[in-house]
């Protein structure tokens, strides 16, 4: 039986989300601790998280990216925030999806069925892992990991689209518009910085492998991938 995790700190909406999830089906556990949510996380496993945004301590967007640095598990923010700004965010942290509240019970559920239908039901993957790799650089996307001479990261999903796109199409520049496309459903949310950020990040976690300068600006146009790494252009 598939396990939600719900990271909800009112408690009657909790114990409502709760109930209605096992109605259907499933296994839920609810985060009493919000000082350990990665601790439940490891310990209970789940196959989707349910996430609030407004959390004591930490917040939603905090714990998304704690355990994005460790599972590719699906996802679901739930948040009275609507702001535009707060879904981005949740999205690029790693987020599935994003539901604003007051929500209908029928649309949670909704979402959750299309996430682990999309994750491990008919519309998963059963082909061999993926690998895509440049001269000694490695991707795994469904990993989320890159590697070079042994050297490992861990990309978010993000990044993990934004390398595997610079290296199909090298040595071409691709525009900002195809990686928008890539990276967002629907642009009209994204702001102009937003893309920047992403790229500013993926560098970051080259270096962290020992690649300075492999992505290149090409000024009014996008990015290219340089083959820096082997003093190539």
């Amino acid at each position: 039986m598939q396990r939600i995790m719900i990271c909800e700190d009112d408690p009657k909406l909790a114990a409502i989300l709760k109930s209605n999830i096992e109605k259907n089906g499933y296994e839920s556990g609810v985060v009493v601790d919000f000082d350990r949510v990665l601790d439940f996380f490891q310990s209970y496993d789940p196959h989707l998280v349910l996430m609030d945004v407004n959390l004591p301590k930490y917040d939603g967007f905090y714990w998304c990216r704690q355990i994005r640095a460790i599972s590719k598990c699906q996802i679901l923010f739930i948040s009275a925030r609507s702001g535009e700004m707060d879904q981005v965010m949740a999205l690029e942290y790693g987020a599935d999806d994003y539901i604003t509240k007051p929500f209908h019970l029928e649309v949670v559920m909704a979402k959750i069925r299309s996430q682990l239908r999309r994750a491990f039901g008919e519309y998963a993957r059963n082909t061999e892992e993926r690998i895509v790799e440049k001269d000694g650089l490695i991707v795994y996307p469904e990993r989320l990991e890159l590697e070079i001479n042994g050297n490992r990261a861990l990309l978010t999903k993000k990044e993990a689209v934004l390398l595997e796109t610079l290296i199909q199409q090298h040595p071409r520049v691709v525009n900002r518009e195809d990686l928008l496309d890539k990276l967002w459903d629907d642009q009209a949310f994204v702001d102009e910085n937003t893309l920047n950020v992403n790229i500013t990040r993926l560098r970051k976690k080259l270096q962290e492998v020992g690649i300075d300068d492999a992505v290149e600006t090409a000024r009014g146009a996008g990015y290219r991938l340089r083959i820096s790494w082997l003093g190539k252009e």
